[in-house]
């Protein structure tokens, strides 16, 4: 078997290997587009009323429930995630959705047109058919069940190819699939390369619609694919570079503040897309702010991501270490401060743990401030007006997400307003609940929201239907 053949899966807290997987090779994808576009025509799935799936999904969500400790250990071990974010945040999440998006199939309704009395307009909304989702390595079951609530509660056929690094706990939700009662071909879980398997769904003819999670340079190959092959509708989520704005009045908030800038920085070792990696800072309380921060993040537990008292594990392979600590590097070689952190450490041979990172004075440009590192790295910026903290927010060529923290409503509002992201939070972190949209503008993407109702504008297709009447 060639290398390309084989997914190899390693644990990248000692980098002892796990399992070795046979990767989707794309006459395999191929003939998986072919069996799910028959099983869309047949109408096993597609044509069930809305609430006979959702009984279906809702039997899913009941399987992850009992299955949860499972599901946690498999993400915890591929990707390096700490075992209590997996149990807390991660596998309740991923339940949520599916069962939010079970619930939600039978009450989408169409629309009526408001025409004279000759005539009716009717539009509704139906599935694409076969689609596709390209999930990653930082929170491997919550994005699939992201992606997979809403495409089958719609009636769709999904093609789902897991992270390389992390396809086991997918592969176990089809399993669960399976056993709740979705018929075979639904939901195919294809683990491969991206350049082999994903490159593959995206150049699919059959496909008629993809949604990414992943880079930026990714996501351009896709568009560029589905431009050249069948114009697949495509939603993009591209990472960020996201700000968190403390006004000065901000220490009010006491040890929640605190509490959420490290969280931000640093939930998933920074391998987040909506990290909140650049903290904007009113110079009134930026010595204190940065006493306090770097106290905290001093005291994080970092270790085996195995151990339930552990909060920073390891980075998911050795190219992402070697990127963090080259950035850092960098930086400090034109000038900035690294408070604590900066430099990899040894936890356990084979392990690829970097320690929270706190860097200030960062030179303009410089990789820390533009890049997404996907690290914990947090860098620190003085600003002493708005003016100035809305430049440095959108001083970044993406725009996903954004925190601001003050107790004066009238200038949350004008910040929310003026910040360059899809998703604002005010006095807190926080992406939303999931009946909220989430989604990128910038080069963090577009193309559809992911989470809320919003999310089936994305797997399904709008028809009009004009009755001319007598």
């Amino acid at each position: 078997m060639t290398e390309q053949s084989v997914l190899h899966v390693v644990n990248p807290a000692t980098g002892a290997p796990i399992t070795s997987l046979p990767a989707a090779t794309a006459e395999q994808v191929a003939e998986a587009a072919v069996h799910a576009q028959e099983v869309f025509d047949s109408g096993v799935w597609s044509a069930l009323p809305p609430r006979e799936r959702a009984a279906v999904l809702l039997r899913l969500a009941d399987l992850m429930e009992r299955d949860a400790e499972t599901l946690a250990r498999l993400d915890c071990e591929d990707a390096g995630k700490p075992i209590t974010e997996c149990r807390t945040n991660d596998v309740p999440s991923a339940i949520e959705s599916v069962r939010w998006f079970a619930e939600a199939a039978d009450k989408l309704y169409g629309r009526v047109a408001p025409t004279g009395s000759d005539a009716l307009g009717l539009m509704s909304r139906e599935p694409i058919g076969v689609v596709a989702a390209i999930v990653p390595w930082n929170y491997p079951l919550a994005m699939a069940a992201w992606k997979i609530g809403p495409a089958l509660a719609a009636g769709n056929s999904l093609l789902l190819k897991p992270a390389e690094a992390t396809p086991r706990s997918a592969l176990h939700l089809a399993a669960l699939a399976t056993e709740a009662g979705v018929p075979e071909g639904v939901l195919t879980v294809l683990p491969g390369y991206g350049a082999v398997a994903g490159a593959a769904l995206a150049r699919s003819p059959l496909v008629g619609a993809l949604s990414f999670t992943g880079s930026t340079a990714t996501g351009r190959r896709i568009l560029t694919d589905a431009a050249e092959t069948n114009f697949k509708r495509v939603s993009l989520e591209m990472g960020g570079k996201s700000p968190q704005i403390l006004m000065g009045d901000a220490l009010g908030f006491g040890d929640e503040l605190i509490e959420n800038i490290i969280e931000a920085a640093f939930l998933t070792m920074g391998q987040n897309c909506t990290a909140g990696s650049r903290v904007l800072v009113h110079w009134n309380i930026a010595d204190t702010v940065v006493d306090r921060l770097v106290a905290a993040a001093r005291d994080l537990t970092i270790g085996d991501p195995a151990l339930p008292g552990t909060r920073i594990g390891p980075l998911i392979n050795r190219a992402a270490l070697e990127r963090v600590a080259g950035a850092v590097d960098s930086a400090r070689a034109a000038g900035a401060r690294v408070l604590t952190g900066g430099a990899p450490v040894d936890i356990h041979p084979g392990g690829l743990y970097y320690p929270p990172t706190v860097v200030t004075n960062a030179p303009e440009g410089s990789e820390v401030l533009t890049r997404e590192l996907f690290g914990p790295v947090v860098t620190v910026q003085v600003f002493d007006s708005e003016d100035e903290a809305v430049l440095l927010a959108n001083a970044t060529d993406y725009g996903l997400a954004a925190s601001l923290w003050t107790r004066d409503i009238d200038c949350a509002l004008r910040l929310a307003r003026r910040v360059q992201a899809g998703v604002v939070s005010v006095n807190s972190y926080s992406e939303g609940d999931i009946s909220t949209p989430f989604g990128g503008w910038k080069q963090s993407g577009f193309g559809g929201a992911e989470k809320s109702t919003a999310a089936f504008e994305h797997w399904t297709r709008e028809k009009t239907v004009w009755i001319r009447t007598r």
